[in-house]
């Protein structure tokens, strides 16, 4: 098949997955608020970042060494850490791992580095107020660049994904997943009430709950889909197509040249 089948192919692969009738409705880039960082990590993220960690190594295997000697070290860059729950989650699978997680979300990292230290992790894993769209990272300066979940608060995703690119090293991985806009919004609806949680007995935490249930909400409407996603990836010469990988994420994995 010829470059230009391939590509042929390859587009109505994304067009298929991916053509969506809702617009994208931005929400904050920051969420910088005390009360939105606790209701943030208080949510159960444990299943979705297992599955993150779960996937990025098996990605990358034959790039890392996890049991024996020598191991080498590898340096992560997770981008959007938030309140740092997914380097926690990689530390506790990989010893051969030093994490540097950013975000511009002051109150996140404050979270972040509290979890940090209940996890006795202080030495592996360093927390920075960083904007993605302009990293101070030299190119190629990390052998794995991670996302998880903080494109769809990006108004322009393409400056942030061209940047993680930039500082993934040759040979290195970059691996960036996140929810995936749905076609209608009785399929937001149908999300949101399979993932959004069970209501509390306690009517304390009742408004909580509902604050939860709202940030995934707009998160599904302002996030990219898979045609959008594949459509920026090859603007910026990255080869491989995201792909759905679950029934509300898509993931862009791939290896630098």
């Amino acid at each position: 098949m010829g470059a230009s089948a391939a590509t042929r192919l390859r587009d109505r692969r994304c067009a298929i997955l991916g053509g969506a009738m809702l617009q994208r409705v931005l929400e904050p880039e920051i969420m910088d608020s005390p009360e939105e960082a606790m209701a943030y990590d208080a949510m159960d993220h444990a299943e979705v970042n297992a599955r993150f960690c779960q996937d990025l190594i098996e990605f990358a295997s034959g790039t890392a060494i996890t049991e024996g000697e020598p191991q080498p070290l590898f340096r992560v860059l997770d981008v959007g850490t938030g309140t740092a729950l997914i380097p926690i989650e990689l530390c506790a699978r990989m010893h051969n791992v030093r994490l540097l997680g950013i975000d511009l979300g002051v109150n996140m990292l404050n979270v972040g580095r509290a979890n940090i230290e209940r996890a006795e992790l202080s030495h592996r894993i360093a927390l920075a107020e960083v904007d993605a769209k302009a990293l101070p990272y030299q190119d190629g300066a990390f052998n794995w660049t991670i996302s998880n979940s903080i494109l769809h608060h990006i108004a322009e995703p393409a400056r942030v994904v061209a940047e993680m690119w930039r500082v993934t090293a040759k040979g290195g991985v970059l691996f960036v997943r996140d929810l995936a806009r749905p076609d209608q919004a009785s399929d937001i609806d149908r999300l949101v009430e399979r993932y959004g949680g069970t209501p509390p007995e306690n009517a304390a935490l009742f408004d909580t709950f509902e604050h939860q249930r709202k940030i995934f909400r707009d998160s599904l409407g302002a996030s990219l889909t898979v045609r959008e996603i594949c459509v920026l990836a090859r603007g910026l010469g990255i080869s491989n197509d995201a792909a759905m990988t679950s029934d509300r994420h898509w993931t862009l994995a791939t290896k630098k040249p």
